[in-house]
């Protein structure tokens, strides 16, 4: 595909319309086009301050119930979500290339433009190559903080390396420097600033305006501009740093691959998700040779609690974790990647996934029960049962549809929701008797 063809790609236009406000005027691809494809204009361009807040969401554990999770949120403005769209496009296009060089393309698939596979069916590569060896060891790696963590100066190196260039162009340069020394903007101090702290539906009302500023304002009020002064992260969620995770684990992901081919095994990484599939038992050593590799490239670490390393001697799965290390959690017992479990025998839909589901749906027939009439049931029934599944929005039961094509039905994917039905009508009376 080449540039004109992606510009006039109607999913790239969607993409690029956002209805917030910012800092500038509401534009799309179609009509930043010719502005952003000018070096010389994208070099000398002033990029604003990404907004920001954080989002708080209560996550649901079986064993260990509610637990308050914290997502930093940032958001372009208009022009500036512009120009790193298309320097993506531009880097992905090379990136592409360059694994397929390296012969690596099966190893990520996350963030590809030139893959339309799905979670489970990179799941269900997987865990058939864990099946097709009855006898071998898993790894399951997780970075701690991925986005957060990610070195500035290597990050520069990687992306030098893969445009063929010992520096950086000014125009990638320009980008390269707002994505790293990037700039927020708190989104509570815009509202206080627009008089909406206290105002019902204040998000709604600020976006509403054309801009969330004047320009007056805007140079009235630069204090409450912050700088990211540390010389790692980037922001997750910009257009840009999908690929950017990606170039960034270049040369660690073909260094893992040549270390893993070696056994004949299977290495596959989903952006900070990654799973080692070694055929035969005993392979410590070639597990620790990886640990190192990661180790060896800055501001990678694995998460320790979520890093699990097993034996499968099928129909057993053992946790060996405490081989690397005596604080390891070997509790878990079940092998884990994309949302799916294998215990040696059968593959589930993950049991934290189902928990996810129950608690979301416990919670919206909590607030349905509130009204005595149960109005709003359908709604409950439309989203958390099968009824749902099939419509324009889907829910969770595409999910559970979708694995179970794949997967067939002689796997256990609906064994914790069978019941969900009935389940559903408990909760509602339960919960309207409290």
């Amino acid at each position: 595909m080449n540039v004109q063809e992606w510009l006039d790609n109607p999913k790239t236009i969607q993409k690029s319309k956002k209805g917030y406000a910012h800092f500038d005027y509401r534009i799309d691809i179609t009509k930043a086009a010719e502005f952003i494809k000018n070096p010389e204009n994208v070099a000398h361009y002033g990029f604003y301050p990404f907004i920001h807040y954080t989002m708080k969401m209560n996550k649901y554990n079986a064993k260990t119930g509610k637990k308050l999770k914290k997502r930093e949120i940032c958001y372009a403005a208009h022009l500036d979500r512009c120009i790193y769209q298309y320097y993506a496009w531009g880097l992905n296009e090379l990136y592409n290339k360059r694994i397929r060089k390296l012969g690596i393309e099966k190893v990520p698939v996350a963030y590809r433009t030139d893959l339309s596979e799905s979670n489970i069916q990179s799941a269900k590569k997987a865990f058939d190559f864990i099946k097709e060896n009855p006898q071998c060891c898993v790894m399951i790696g997780d970075f701690t903080n991925f986005f957060d963590s990610l070195d500035h100066q290597y990050l520069k190196q990687r992306w030098g390396d893969l445009i063929e260039s010992v520096q950086l162009p000014p125009d990638h340069y320009a980008v390269y420097k707002n994505i790293t020394r990037y700039s927020t903007w708190e989104l509570d101090d815009l509202l206080e600033l627009n008089d909406l702290s206290d105002v019902k539906g204040k998000i709604r009302k600020l976006n509403e305006k054309k801009v969330v500023l004047t320009k007056e304002q805007y140079k009235a009020n630069r204090k409450h501009i912050k700088k990211n002064s540390v010389s790692y992260g980037i922001p997750q969620g910009s257009p840009i740093s999908a690929v950017l995770a990606n170039i960034y684990m270049l040369d660690a992901d073909a260094l893992i691959y040549q270390a893993v081919m070696k056994c004949k095994g299977f290495y596959m990484r989903y952006s900070d998700d990654f799973i080692v599939v070694l055929p035969e038992e005993n392979q410590i050593d070639t597990f620790k040779s990886i640990i190192d590799i990661i180790n060896a490239i800055p501001g990678l670490k694995l998460e320790n609690r979520k890093t699990q390393f097993f034996q499968v001697d099928t129909p057993t799965v053992i946790n060996i974790g405490k081989s690397f290390s005596i604080d390891a959690d070997d509790s878990q017992k079940k092998i884990n990647f994309l949302g799916i479990s294998f215990d040696g025998k059968n593959i589930f839909v993950r049991a934290k996934t189902v928990s996810k589901y129950y608690y979301r749906m416990n919670h919206k027939a909590k607030v349905i029960a509130k009204n005595r009439e149960l109005k709003g049931a359908d709604k409950l029934y439309q989203r958390y049962s099968e009824r749902g599944a099939f419509g324009k929005r889907g829910n969770f039961f595409t999910y559970i549809n979708n694995a179970e094509r794949e997967f067939g039905k002689d796997e256990k994917i609906r064994y914790d929701v069978m019941n969900h039905m009935s389940k559903i009508r408990r909760s509602l009376n339960n919960q309207s008797r409290e």
